[in-house]
């Protein structure tokens, strides 16, 4: 019988941490976009968001558990070490689903409909590390996903699929492109930069198990470069979306756009680089969420503010 810790860890608790800015951020950019107040939806957003996150890690955990067992720094992990049946795995795979699915339903027939866009990612992501360095941006492809998804719950309340399709009767709206679709691409391009870094710790056994990681193709100063390289692109995206009305989230992202390249820069003088890595990481979503607070906050329009 597994206790409510082990689960934690079979998931990563911390990584759901994580990615929750993420979400918070396309839901209230979804709120000033179309003036709206905060409601219910936000509890049924974060009921789906855990169980996608859950279902992703879970799955993870199973279709990589012979790569785990293989790998001295993953091979405690539960599923690996034997500690936990894959019986076991699988229920809580269904349980996360369950939450997804349930929390997408109460939201509207949209978001439950396209439900299924985020399973098959995660259910992907697994397998092209076994045939790709290119794994690192369908990762950031899963993250990328939880701004978008929190959006198009909002937008498809007040627009059904038009929010998606952008026909409308007076034609052609793309909501989605000024505002989430930038947001998006940057969350992408920056846990892709997270990613390869993270993967630092894995260049040995990745290179023994045939694991594609970018580290272990190209080396450790391809890796730096291109890190520095993928957080411009994702600063730049976050610069010429919708959000930027004001110099709270630019400069914000600016900041914490420096900030991650300064800790790759300075990885061999810190001692424990992947934990402050991890936490640099977390920091920035988190700030770059309170800076689209605060913006909003000071806009004349940002009705959900004002109610």
């Amino acid at each position: 019988m597994m206790d409510v810790k082990q689960i934690l860890s079979f998931i990563k608790i911390e990584h759901t941490l994580f990615s929750l800015p993420f979400i918070l951020i396309g839901y209230f950019i979804a709120l000033e976009q179309f003036n709206i107040s905060p409601g219910i939806d936000l509890l049924w957003i974060l009921l789906a968001a855990v169980g996608a996150r859950g279902l992703a890690m879970a799955l993870n955990r199973i279709i990589d558990r012979d790569i785990d067992a293989a790998n001295p720094r993953t091979e405690g992990r539960l599923l690996a070490s034997g500690e936990m049946s894959l019986q076991t795995a699988w229920t809580l795979s269904a349980a996360f689903l369950a939450m997804l699915l349930i929390g997408a339903g109460l939201l509207n027939p949209v978001a439950l409909m396209m439900a299924w866009l985020p399973v098959l990612v995660f259910v992907v992501y697994p397998y092209t590390k076994r045939y790709t360095w290119l794994c690192h941006l369908w990762l950031g492809l899963c993250l990328g996903l939880a701004p978008a998804g929190a959006w198009v719950a909002i937008a498809a309340d007040v627009h059904s699929w038009a929010a998606i399709t952008g026909m409308f009767e007076y034609g052609t709206d793309f909501l989605w492109a000024p505002t989430i679709l930038p947001i998006s691409l940057g969350v992408a391009l920056w846990i892709a930069a997270f990613d390869i870094n993270y993967a630092r710790m894995d260049v040995e056994s990745d290179r023994e198990s045939g694991i594609h990681s970018f580290p272990s193709k190209f080396g450790e100063n391809a890796t730096t470069r291109t890190t520095i390289q993928l957080t411009l692109v994702w600063f730049a995206c976050f610069a010429i979306s919708d959000p930027m009305d004001g110099i709270w989230f630019l400069a914000s992202a600016g900041m914490m756009a420096a900030l991650n390249i300064w800790v790759v820069l300075k990885k061999e003088k810190i001692k424990d680089f992947q934990t402050v890595l991890f936490r640099v990481s977390m920091l920035t979503g988190w700030i770059l969420l309170l800076a689209l607070i605060i913006g909003f906050m000071f806009e004349p329009n940002a009705g959900f503010m004002l109610d």
